[in-house]
């Protein structure tokens, strides 16, 4: 039988409301021995919450949620009370005194989890709800806490599971094939998958970025109005900007945002070559700054567009990170020529500013109205790409009619999916046959 844990579940410090959480079995006994009373199921009642002595600790609040029907599954105790942090930890003291342990950091959530109230993406949801940069981020967040990333995930290894009925079937009853054509059939039927599996890393792809932000870096030649663009973009004087060229010795990192992403713009020195030591080392932190970055804003002066130079920049830029050209100061170059139009902006007007938001947002590929992008994690990312190589490969096989090969792969890819929720159960498969099925009677 679990043990009882305690932690107060409201932010440190002082407010006008603080709450003690306690979860573990058979808890409608503590009711009487922290205020006297009975606890009514899932209705609030004022408390006068008592140490061991009789005392008032506080006055209060207190609700009851009985097993199965709480956050963990079991018993939980809420005690509301005045939200000072010395009257939190007598309030926690005392359900420490009635046996209960301090929660570990986020135990109450794994309980959930291990009760079947909510699956491993959706506890993942918790967390990335309350850690949420932006107002669309905590929306994305919600999303997955109340599953529908799951519920996607879920659809795909439904089809996984039926295509692999297919194909054991093919492999087990080839006499009495489902189809005329078994072979036509099952390449259709994965390729759809592949499809639809595809379409999920891509917006999971974006909805990484709402979780963790971009990392935009601002590169290019001294003077060239790269932390004016910093100020500009951020709405306010956060670089020291001069005709000084090298003013800019140090990363200077600001947290921005664009239609609800957080962006993570670095302002860095200028690329050329110096004897200034000090100027040498910022370089090389530039360098570095580039290295991780997820896209390279390259800024170039208007007034003399690309030059050699700016092109041996573009040369030595990682292949990974995107890239944009942005040509600054169009508000002391003339008029364009004919042909293909740079990003123009001016710093110090305004010009361009829009513009080059919503080319940051499309180079990352997010559109600013889209709302259903899952907050995936790292986690899934990988669950997902690794799903995708397991189907690429279940195709090659089935190309060279090695069916046999096709199961395991798709096996393989069923596990990695089903990690996402944590869901997986390797015995599963049989039942699922024979559930769906007459094969064999």
């Amino acid at each position: 039988m679990p043990d009882i844990i305690a932690a107060i579940a409201t932010a440190p410090g002082r407010g006008g409301i603080g709450v003690v959480r306690v979860s573990g079995p058979v808890l409608a006994g503590w009711a009487e021995a922290l205020c006297g009373r009975d606890a009514e199921p899932r209705r609030i009642r004022r408390a006068r919450f008592l140490d061991a002595a009789g005392r008032i600790i506080d006055d209060g609040m207190l609700v009851f949620f009985p097993a199965p029907h709480s956050y963990t599954g079991e018993d939980v105790l809420e005690l509301h009370g005045h939200g000072g942090p010395v009257v939190m930890q007598m309030l926690l003291a005392r359900c420490l005194e009635l046996g209960a342990r301090i929660a570990e950091p986020g135990e109450f959530t794994r309980r959930a989890f291990l009760n079947d109230k909510i699956d491993l993406a959706q506890a993942e949801g918790v967390a990335d709800l309350i850690e949420a940069q932006t107002e669309r981020a905590a929306r994305s967040a919600l999303r997955s806490l109340s599953g529908v990333f799951s519920a996607q995930v879920t659809a795909l290894v439904e089809k996984l599971i039926e295509l692999r009925m297919w194909v054991e079937s093919a492999i087990d009853f080839p006499e009495e094939a489902i189809e005329r054509s078994p072979q036509a059939a099952l390449e259709s039927r994965l390729a759809a998958l592949q499809g639809d599996l595809a379409r999920l890393r891509g917006r999971a792809r974006q909805g990484s970025m709402l979780r963790a932000g971009l990392q935009v870096v601002i590169a290019g030649q001294p003077n060239v109005g790269k932390s004016s663009l910093l100020n500009a973009l951020a709405g306010e004087e956060v670089a020291i900007v001069t005709d000084i060229a090298g003013t800019t010795r140090d990363a200077l990192r600001q947290a921005i945002q664009i239609e609800g992403v957080p962006l993570q713009v670095v302002d860095t020195a200028g690329l050329r070559e110096s004897e200034d030591p000090v100027e040498r080392i910022g370089m090389e932190r530039t360098w570095s700054a580039v290295a991780r970055a997820d896209l390279i804003l390259l800024v170039v002066d208007a007034r003399h567009g690309v030059t050699g130079a700016d092109e041996a920049l573009l040369a030595r830029f990682p292949p990974g990170p995107g890239r944009l050209v942005v040509h600054n100061k169009a508000d002391l170059a003339g008029p364009i020529p004919g042909g293909a139009a740079p990003l123009r902006v001016s710093a110090r007007t305004g010009q361009g500013l829009e513009t080059l938001r919503a080319a940051l947002l499309e180079s990352a590929g997010l559109q600013a109205a889209d709302e259903d992008l899952p907050l995936a994690r790292e986690r899934h990312l990988v669950a997902l790409a690794r799903a995708g190589g397991h189907l690429e490969a279940a195709a090659a096989v089935l190309a060279r009619s090695e069916i046999e090969f096709v199961a395991e792969e798709l096996r393989l890819a069923q596990q990695a999916l089903s990690a996402i929720t944590g869901e997986f159960s390797a015995d599963d498969l049989l039942g699922e046959i024979f559930s769906r099925f007459c094969i064999g009677k």
